[in-house]
């Protein structure tokens, strides 16, 4: 399919969500698309023009918020330069290239050392961010359908290299390209770790007493839970994207180190009392009982049975816990760090984490409780749109106010604009989980549907496109009106039709 980024008509390419009940969630959804469009970069000399920004700093650029961005940029591939952004990474890591250099503005944070007015490099901010490539590359290529695009991916062995120098850290250190040095530190059981580098900075996850006395503990002897979760993850999307091609031998090899990961952890890092997966010492496997949704990556990542997945649900619906005013939160509300302003991670709402933690509800079949904590993440994000000014989408949200958080010091608001990741609620997280197109799959010419029950009116989505296939798909009682180019499986509610070009009209 022929690709036109940053074109104009941008519009023309996105799905239109149809929900009777919620039509002011509309222009939110635009809103969200209009913010990422300003996000489309172009810089000469990088490896990939155009690009997707993070909208954070002008020298430099992240891996997991490029990774977060490119599962919305998959509804407009053509358009938006989702996983074609990862070029800019893997030249960087595994090309030997260097980035270009850019006169910094004047507002470029210091801690950059960025000089305003003097050429600088850009560099990739961390490397040894969650390491979310493959994950992202699959979810794309659910939407693609390039078996070529695969192919040739896993030829040049990037996400493989990235796997492998995960595990190969055993002490710090500063890749050519890169502003800071490492600090995760591969061990038999898991990964050493820090805040900063795992994307949740100022969590609490570490302490040593009952509460946290640094704003980034970093307990030096803390496995984090995530850490390994991600490596699992990524071994298993190999695994996948080689299934995708029919290469038996890779994928097999591949399942094989997801096993070994999925072992240590559910062998390690559950605890039986409080039916949750915690953060462990490396020496003493004792639990640190600091409760976050980085635990979540466990169901993303398919570690837990079905008892153990259905036990970590009703964390997310605990009022007490991360569920309440609205779910998915970054801390406990029963945790000694959390703050009802949110300050960043001791307690916000997070796109890139709540979005994970939903994607991981589907994959066990909670599709009811994906649903509810969607739906209340999407008013949250839309009420503090509407009724907080400046009317925009923010870095992180209150979790206890329609309003953004603060920052780390509880003194300015966090970013607003910021899409980058937060684009996420209003787009992935609406289609896949309120409006409940859960899984497009160009190679099996298959959308599945978990229908919302009592939705009032017309519900569904419109100029959706996977592969060479564009569909509209609305449903209205017990009636649903699907039109398409090609034909296609549509799933609604785990029962299969067959969907054939030009108009349908099925019964459901």
């Amino acid at each position: 399919m022929e690709k036109n980024f940053g074109a104009e008509n941008w519009k023309d390419y996105i799905p239109v969500p149809v929900d009777d009940e919620h039509p002011e969630y509309l222009d939110f959804y635009y809103k969200a698309w209009e913010l990422a469009y300003r996000h489309i970069k172009s810089i000469p000399g990088m490896p990939q023009n155009p690009y997707m920004d993070e909208a954070f700093c002008e020298t430099q650029i992240w891996i997991w918020d490029t990774c977060f961005m490119t599962l919305f940029c998959k509804y407009a591939r053509t358009v938006f330069p989702g996983v074609e952004s990862f070029k800019n990474f893997y030249d960087v890591l595994y090309g030997k290239k260097h980035l270009p250099t850019v006169i910094p503005p004047e507002n470029e944070p210091t801690w950059t050392g960025a000089e305003p007015g003097k050429p600088y490099e850009i560099k990739v901010h961390i490397a040894d961010n969650p390491p979310l490539f493959a994950w992202a590359e699959y979810e794309n290529a659910l939407f693609g359908g390039d078996k070529e695009y695969i192919k040739e991916l896993l030829d040049k062995h990037d996400l493989q290299k990235h796997y492998e120098w995960i595990e190969g850290l055993h002490e710090f250190t500063t890749p050519d390209g890169v502003l800071c040095n490492t600090c995760l530190i591969s061990e038999k059981d898991g990964y050493k770790w820090e805040g900063g580098r795992s994307g949740m900075d100022n969590t609490p996850r570490g302490r040593k007493g009952s509460r946290a006395e640094e704003e980034r503990p970093n307990n030096p002897d803390l496995l984090w839970i995530d850490a390994i979760c991600q490596q699992a993850l990524s071994a298993l999307m190999i695994a996948k994207l080689y299934a995708l091609i029919g290469d038996k031998e890779n994928e097999e090899q591949w399942l094989k180190k997801h096993e070994e990961k999925k072992n240590i952890v559910n062998s390690l890092y559950w605890d039986e009392k409080d039916k949750f997966y915690y953060d462990i010492d490396c020496n003493s496997h004792d639990f640190c009982r600091v409760m976050t949704p980085a635990s979540f990556w466990t169901l993303i990542s398919e570690i837990p049975d079905s008892e153990r997945a259905a036990a970590l649900t009703g964390h997310i619906e605990n009022p007490d816990e991360l569920g309440g005013f609205v779910p998915l939160i970054s801390l406990a509300r029963n945790d000694s760090d959390y703050s009802p302003s949110g300050k960043y991670w001791r307690g916000a709402l997070w796109l890139p984490t709540a979005y994970m933690t939903l994607k991981g509800l589907v994959k066990y079949g909670f599709f009811d409780k994906a649903h509810f904590a969607a739906a209340k993440m999407l008013e949250h994000m839309y009420r503090t749109y509407a009724d907080y000014s400046p009317h925009t989408i923010w870095e992180c949200y209150n979790p206890e106010k329609y309003e953004p958080s603060v920052d780390t010091r509880e003194i300015k608001r966090v970013k607003p604009d910021f899409c980058g990741w937060s684009a996420l609620g209003p787009i992935s997280a609406y289609i896949e989980f309120v409006l409940g197109f859960y899984e497009t799959d160009a190679f099996a010419k298959t959308v599945r549907w978990a229908k919302p029950n009592g939705k009032g009116g017309k519900t569904g989505i419109k100029n959706l496109r996977f592969g060479d296939i564009v569909t509209d798909i609305v449903a209205e009682g017990n009636s649903c009106f699907v039109s398409t180019n090609m034909p296609y499986t549509l799933e609604i509610n785990g029962k299969s039709y067959q969907i054939k070009a030009g108009e349908n009209t099925i019964r459901i």
